[in-house]
């Protein structure tokens, strides 16, 4: 919901007139009620209970209290009167009740210590701040002391006790070499909590170095050393073998007899302690041993409490953080290595200083009325509860009639403007004190507006927005809201009325602008007060940027179309990665649209539109993705051999600061490659020990860098050369630099808040590096508190990285803040992180779910939004539930599995898709967040209308011979509808070459068809699909099986004759003159298209089923000159001269002719014509013409043009390229037919004349006259 921010007096008059109704309730803030109201004293800051100070600064101890009239301050000290006039160190500052003691002028700090308490006075009351207890900070000096060495055998135990000074407050304590180096640690030498250093068995390597406690003091900042131990260690393998460190038994290995474990810390086999609720519980356990024990931590009767349990020290110690009394038991740890194990019980009471139930606030009444005050607090052992008034025990108090003390609750009746007074509540036991102040004042105040009048409110539609009226009286005013200056008054139905008297409309509608008036009325008078309400229309993107793939240098357009209300200024910005685009010159920003020029690879991404008023926004994503162009390699020679650089070597440290140094080394060589860049990599030995991580890159032409460090890290750098080939190996490491420590300077980032179940809130953030802790033990403050009701803050110290707040509302906001400290102190101050606890299943279901057909697959559907109160956590998404409940098919088994479609976001409509048509479905819908689904919906039903059918099942095409082809199909799975019929459309093809499409329709229960081929050697392309009445379905191909070689015909003898046609028209594998003896009657000849015009087209049978169908027929294919019609022949075809048939028939003609040839030179005197049918098996007919002379020859009886020939324009023949013709096997293109068109004739002719001539040899070079003297 977008809305106006209220000025800062709202908040406090809201706040100011929720707590009135609970009786706890402070004056506003606003200055005109402030200097008008009388108010008694209020403590608003002051030092903590134990408060330690630098003896080197002046002593500060704060006391600052509001009130009106405003209230004069005095201490005690010691519970004695303190006279700030008597002593001149000592003074008050200016309108505050804060001591400062000044030692500039002399005198010790020490004097001054002691409890002091503040009393802040006006003529209406007292409050007292706590009693605070003053102590100096003490850094005492180490006793002077001579160690002698330590003299211990290999394997033995054995603990360095520190013994530190008492210092105030107690020093950190650490171990580290007489030249600085910390002393290494681990499961096997180790610190324990009370300095003391632990070795639960001596290694030879041991004595290498000495051991030195040192203790740091906070206040001083300085660092006090012990003297060194030295150790002595007897052994029976005098010799340091630094190959027997990781031998997988280095005790054995070195004559050291192994033993079971036993506790050097804490002794015996139980120990107690007691710890204070909400305080860090540690528990410790160091063992002895050979080889060195492992340790494991067990609670009796349960298990540890994993969201607060930490390990530390090598699981030697048990942190948990936060302790409540659940935490309370008995708890042990278990020593154990291969020789045995031994267990340390330690028995934990948790016990409590006193903490508040219930702390008494301040009490505002009118004249007459009624309250109370309540002091209720808890701890272990129980709490006594004292009640004070103005700092004087209420037993001394002089008698009030309207006052009655009950245990923890004073009651008030029929108060009077005598009555006001400060009241104090001191709750104490052994472990502490809790002390509050809370006044009882009695006022008499008409009701007053405090916010401006005529106050303007604009909202979106179908928003939620609240109108705040802030008000205050007393006695507390009734507040009623008006709209227009008429009606009843609002609450109720679409308006609700907070206690508070904020008015809330549910869901903004036109209507509801218009002006609205709050009332307030109290016994002393009323006061109004009008907020105007405008409604403006939501921004919407209506035209959203699409995803887009482009070529680099190419321009790409993203639009962004918005519409908006007119009245409100309109700003569209573009974000790239999620983050805001820089418009260079290669883009423009129209207010539509985003122009890219010259896309780049570096303009791929996601590009997000934001469209936004000062209301509300809308938000569009689209992602660019940029191909880019194929890099082409270059063909460079390198004159020598190029490699990675050599590692550096030699690093030295300088110029050592507490935040920087500088890192000095040797380039290695470059291997004929200049070293571009030098990478500079540090690890630390706390956090990561032996990782690295880069700390920061030089240019390749520079050797020394000064390095900026982080406070309290063991640094240790090595640096990585690199050039155009590749990186250099890492140098060796330098020397390692310790800085020193600091309070954090930054807090963890990422902090969030989330609920894991609906009653908590789990805080997590990611946890600060080495380079950021600056100090050690860092820890975070994890504060929280309600962001509504502003509440004072909770608090926890957290070690890890996570903290989870039980007992929390149903999806609530909070605000969270994570603090980084350290033993140097805190971090800044960190920022406020908006949060919410867990969510809870939706309490409601949309209502009005209506359902509109918009065709046989789709719905839409529309619904009333639920209110956001119900949703009880994140409105993800409304989500539909629909199921199909049967088709209006009878007898078709459906699947009633449910589905489901999601709408996201806050939407009041929505469309379903992908819906079975000619089908009844049911819908329910439900409300979904983070949790799950809320109700379901009432159930809704629809029928969808019929669609087309899917395709036919199983289409099978099936060749049983040359002539024929049978398909056969199943029905279409998804009928979608009542079936009307089938088509079939199909055509037939060879290679490139298509025919005519031929089309049939069947009835809806005929699944067979057959075709009859017109052409053995063409495939058929079969296409079919089911109707019903909206049209036709889905289509479904298949292709008739490719013919086997031997029956795909081949190229004819040169004399090829008429070919006869009858159920086929392709020509059959045999020799011309069998073809020529097996005349037909009803022979029609095969010749090609005469004319441009003339088409030509092919035969197909009649199907041979029973059912009745209809044919229809395409267009034909047109074809001209000699193109024969591609569906039905195969002359001419490219593709045959690649068939294995096809060459070795033209290998066998060419050798036929080779030897026809040299026969033609055997038989070259022979001539004439050649009896036929005495060389020939076959007979002639009786219609045969030459019968009697024995000779056969070919007719022409229709005057038609040879096969292979075309007619010219003057009706000449001439001859086609690519036919073969007998002219070419004469002696030239002379050659004609005899009047009776024989081939005989043709040659006779030509050996006539050559006979005149004299010449002979004519009639043998024929090929033709050659094969009839062969007969």
């Amino acid at each position: 919901m977008a809305r106006q921010q209220p000025p800062p007096w709202v908040h406090a008059a809201f706040l100011l007139c929720l707590l009135s109704l609970g009786g706890a309730i402070e004056i506003p803030m606003d200055p005109s009620i402030q200097n008008e109201l009388t108010q008694p004293p209020t403590i608003t800051k002051q030092s903590v209970k134990d408060h330690i100070v630098d003896p080197r600064d002046n002593i500060l101890i704060e006391c600052e209290a509001k009130g009106n009239p405003a209230p004069s301050f005095h201490w005690t000290r010691n519970s004695r009167f303190f006279n700030i006039a008597k002593d001149p160190r000592v003074s008050m500052r200016r309108r505050s009740g804060t001591l400062v003691i000044d030692f500039r002028s002399g005198g010790r700090p020490e004097e001054y210590e002691g409890e002091y308490q503040c009393f802040a006075r006006n003529k209406f009351g007292t409050a007292l701040s706590n009693r605070i207890r003053l102590q100096v900070s003490k850094s005492p000096l180490w006793p002077k002391e001579n160690l002698d060495p330590v003299v211990v055998q290999e394997g033995a135990p054995l603990t360095l006790q520190c013994n530190p000074p008492p210092g105030l407050p107690s020093p950190v304590i650490f171990w580290m070499s007489s030249s600085m180096e910390p002393i290494t640690q681990d499961k096997r030498v180790s610190q324990g909590h009370n300095g003391d250093l632990y070795f639960s068995n001596v290694m030879l390597q041991d004595m290498q170095t000495d051991y030195s406690c040192n203790a740091r003091f906070h206040f001083t900042h300085t660092i006090q050393q012990k003297n060194p131990f030295t150790l002595k260690v007897l052994t029976n393998h005098p010799y340091n073998d630094s190959s027997l460190r990781n031998h997988p038994d280095m005790y054995s290995a070195r004559g050291v007899a192994e033993r079971t474990p036993s506790f050097m810390y804490p002794q015996g086999t139980a120990s107690s302690q007691m710890v204070l609720r909400g305080m860090d519980l540690l528990l410790e356990c160091i063992a002895s041993g050979v080889p060195t024990p492992d340790i494991a931590w067990y609670k009796k009767g349960g298990d540890l409490p994993s969201d607060k349990a930490k390990f530390e020290n090598f699981n030697k110690a048990l942190r948990i953080t936060n302790v409540s009394e659940e935490d309370s038991g008995e708890y042990f740890c278990l020593a154990s290595n291969k020789m045995g194990s031994t267990r340390h019980t330690i028995s934990v009471r948790v016990k409590a200083a006193p903490y508040w139930l219930d702390e008494p606030k301040n009490l505002i009444l009118a004249p007459g009325e009624d309250g109370r005050l309540v002091c209720r607090a808890n701890g272990n052992p129980k709490p006594t509860v004292q009640w004070m008034v103005n700092g004087e025990p209420l037993q001394s108090a002089p008698p009030n009639p309207n006052r009655e003390v009950a245990g923890d609750t004073i009651i008030f009746r029929d108060t009077q403007i005598s009555s006001r007074a400060v009241y104090q509540c001191n709750t104490s036991n052994e472990h502490g004190y809790l002390l509050a102040n809370a006044f009882v004042s009695v006022l008499d105040v008409p009701p007053r507006m405090l916010s401006p009048r005529n106050q303007l409110i604009r909202v979106i539609l179908y928003n939620r927005t609240r109108l705040d009226c802030p008000f205050f009286g007393s006695p507390i005013p009734t507040l009623r809201w008006f709209k227009n200056g008429q009606g009843s008054n609002l609450d109720g139905g679409n308006y609700h009325v907070y206690e508070n008297g904020s008015l809330e409309i549910k869901m903004i509608r036109k209507e509801d602008q218009g002006i609205y008036t709050c009332v307030a009325t109290n016994i002393l008078g009323k006061a109004e007060n009008q907020v105007r309400l405008e409604v403006k229309d939501p921004t919407r993107i209506y035209r959203m940027p699409e995803d887009q793939v482009a070529k680099r240098g190419t321009t790409v357009q993203l639009e962004c179309r918005v519409k908006h209300d007119p009245s409100l200024k309109l700003s569209i910005s573009w974000l790239k990665d999620d983050g805001p685009l820089y418009i260079s010159n290669r883009m423009k920003k129209e207010e539509d649209s985003l122009t890219i020029f010259g896309v780049a690879e570096r303009d791929q991404g996601s590009y997000t539109c934001v469209a936004s008023t000062e209301l509300d926004q809308d938000l569009a994503k689209a992602y660019l993705t940029v191909l880019a162009d194929q890099a082409t390699p270059t063909n460079r020679l390198a004159a020598l051999p190029k490699g990675r650089p050599d590692r550096p070597r030699d690093l030295e440290l300088t110029d050592l600061a507490e935040r920087s140094v500088r890192l000095t080394w040797i380039p290695g060589d470059d291997n004929n490659s200049p070293i571009t860049d030098y990478v500079v990599q540090f690890e630390e030995d706390q956090f990561q020990p032996g990782v690295w991580h880069d700390h920061s890159k030089f240019p390749g032409s520079v050797n020394s860098a000064i390095l900026q460090l982080s406070p309290y890290v063991n640094y240790q750098f090595r640096v990585i050369a690199v050039n155009e080939v590749g990186s250099s190996h890492p140098s060796l490491p330098s020397e390692r630099y310790r800085t020193s420590g600091a309070p954090p300077e930054s807090n963890p980032s990422d902090v969030k808040g989330e609920g894991t179940r609906k009653n908590n809130m789990e805080i997590t953030w990611t946890p600060m590096n080495a380079t950021s802790a600056f100090g050690p033990n860092l820890r975070y403050i994890v504060k929280w508190r309600r962001r509504e009701t502003r509440d004072t803050w909770n608090n926890a110290t957290v070690w890890g990285s996570r903290y989870v707040v039980g007992q929390t509302p149903v999806y609530v906001p909070y605000e969270i803040r994570v603090q980084a400290e350290n033993d140097f102190g805190k971090g800044p101050e960190p920022e406020t992180v908006i949060g919410y606890s867990g969510e809870d299943y939706p309490r409601a279901a949309p209502t009005e779910v209506k359902v509109r057909v918009l065709n046989s697959t789709a719905i839409s559907l529309q619904w009333n939004r639920v209110y956001s109160d119900t949703v009880q956590g994140q409105l993800r998404e409304y989500r539909a539930y629909y199921w199909r409940e049967s088709s209006l098919l009878k007898n078709l088994w459906v699947s009633q599995k449910r589905q489901q479609a999601s709408f996201p976001g806050d939407r009041p409509r929505g469309v379903v898709s992908r819906l079975f048509p000619y089908s009844n479905y049911k819908l329910e819908m439900v409300v979904v967040n983070g949790r799950g689904d809320g109700p379901r919906s009432e159930t809704k039903e629809f029928t969808t209308p019929e669609g087309v059918p899917s395709a036919p099942r199983r289409f099978r095409v099936r060749q049983p011979n040359l002539q024929t082809i049978n398909l056969e199909w199943d029905h279409p799975e998804h009928p979608n509808g009542i079936l009307i019929g089938y088509t079939l459309k199909y055509v037939a093809f060879n290679g490139t070459k298509v025919g005519k499409q031929m089309a049939e329709t069947f009835s809806p229960n005929q699944t067979k068809f057959t075709v009859q081929r017109a052409d053995p050697v063409s495939r058929y392309r079969f296409t079919l699909s089911a109707r019903t009445q909206v049209g036709s379905g889905e289509a479904v191909t298949e292709e008739s099986p490719a013919p086997p070689n031997e029956a795909t015909p081949t190229a004819a003898p040169p004399t090829l004759p008429p070919t006869p046609v009858g159920a086929t028209g392709a020509v059959s594998s045999t020799d011309a003159t069998a073809i020529a003896a097996t005349k037909e009657a009803t022979t029609v000849p095969i010749i090609p298209t005469v004319a441009p015009t003339t088409m030509a087209t092919t035969t197909v049978a009649t199907t041979t089923t029973t059912a009745a169908t209809t044919t229809t027929e395409s267009p034909p294919t047109t074809t001209t000159g000699t193109k024969i019609h591609e569906a039905a022949y195969t002359n001419n075809q490219a593709d045959i001269a690649t068939q294995g048939w096809f060459i070795g028939l033209m290998c066998a003609i060419a050798l036929l002719v080779l030897i026809l040839l040299i026969v033609c030179f055997i038989k070259r005197s022979r001539g004439g014509k050649y009896p036929v049918r005495e060389k020939k098996d076959v007979p002639l007919g009786p219609e045969d013409p030459k019968e009697e002379d024995g000779s056969f020859d070919y007719s022409d009886e229709d005057n038609k043009p040879l096969q292979g020939s075309q007619t010219s324009l003057d009706g000449t023949i001439k001859q086609q390229e690519s036919d073969d013709s007998l002219v070419d096997y004469g002696e030239g293109g002379e050659g004609q037919f005899n009047e009776d068109g024989s081939f005989i004739g043709q040659y006779t002719v030509k050996k006539d004349k050559e006979e005149t001539e004299g010449n002979e040899s004519s009639e043998a070079t024929s090929p033709v006259n050659a094969i009839y003297s062969l007969a």
